[in-house]
């Protein structure tokens, strides 16, 4: 009996040792570090932020959106340590700034509309005409008689860049689109708006929305993972240079199984470290 209550003690501690490791590496430090881009990301920064914050008061971490186009340009420039992209750096953007990818997680990006909106399947053709703004009533569709409205988001998202090359096949939506800024103003929008329909990542998806099949692809994250649905992409951290210190610490936690967790829990599919 002693022998096995040792056992079951020594297992414990090695458990507890073991879920205190990653946080270890932010002990004794000091500082800021400010995150800052693709909109997809922000609840596994935040979550992780949280964390770290939690463990050591002498840190203090920022996460902020804005964009794929804005964590380049503000990592880039300096104003923040990581720059978030949902798509991969452009070779003349690594050039100028000097930038690191560190690819985390693997995001979908779903078509969707309202709830509302009896059209749950399309093609292909059928979506690269609704977004050229040739296919204008949900009626075109099987669905009701009313007008289709567009919503995109804005130049510079990686989700959109990600929308108009794999599942508009580099097409792109027609000038009367409306534009919104983020995966949570696009849900805004398609939930306010019966007639809508959009795009946000899948993890993003839920009952506020409906995610459409695409050419039989049902968007799901799973779907993504196993390589069924194709409209995909990697969600990355981007750094000026290699990254040292308290920045090197948060990259290392994300791959942690901590930070795994963090990945899962926002309905990403974690890539492990490269």
């Amino acid at each position: 009996m002693k022998r096995l209550l040792g056992f079951a003690l020594a297992l414990i501690l090695v458990a507890g040792t073991a879920s205190a490791a990653p946080l270890d590496a932010f002990k004794g430090q000091k500082g800021t570090l400010d995150i800052a881009g693709g909109t997809a990301h922000i609840p596994v920064m935040k979550a992780a932020a949280k964390s770290i914050m939690n463990a050591n008061p002498d840190i203090r971490i920022t996460v902020a959106g804005g964009g794929s186009g804005v964590g380049v340009q503000k990592v880039g420039e300096g104003l923040v340590q990581i720059g978030n992209t949902g798509r991969p750096l452009k070779d003349g953007e690594i050039s100028k700034y000097g930038l690191k990818s560190f690819p985390f997680a693997i995001d979908g990006v779903a078509v969707v509309v309202n709830p509302a909106n009896t059209v749950r399947a399309m093609t292909r053709a059928q979506l690269l005409d609704v977004f050229a703004g040739r296919v204008t009533n949900w009626k075109q569709l099987g669905g009701a008689d009313a007008p289709i409205t567009l919503y995109v988001r804005e130049d510079g998202s990686g989700t959109r860049e990600v929308f108009e090359g794999k599942a508009l096949n580099k097409g792109t939506a027609a000038a009367k689109a409306n534009v919104v800024n983020s995966n949570g103003a696009m849900k805004t929008a398609i939930m306010q708006d019966k007639n809508a329909i959009g795009y946000v990542g899948i993890g993003h998806l839920d009952k506020s929305v409906t995610g459409i099949v695409l050419d039989g692809m049902t968007p799901t994250q799973a779907n993504a993972a196993d390589g069924s649905y194709t409209v995909t992409r990697l969600l990355y951290m981007n750094t000026k240079g290699e990254p040292t210190g308290l920045l090197k610490a948060f990259i290392e936690y994300i791959y942690s199984p901590e930070g795994t967790s963090f990945i899962q829990k926002a309905g990403y599919i974690p890539t492990g470290k490269k």
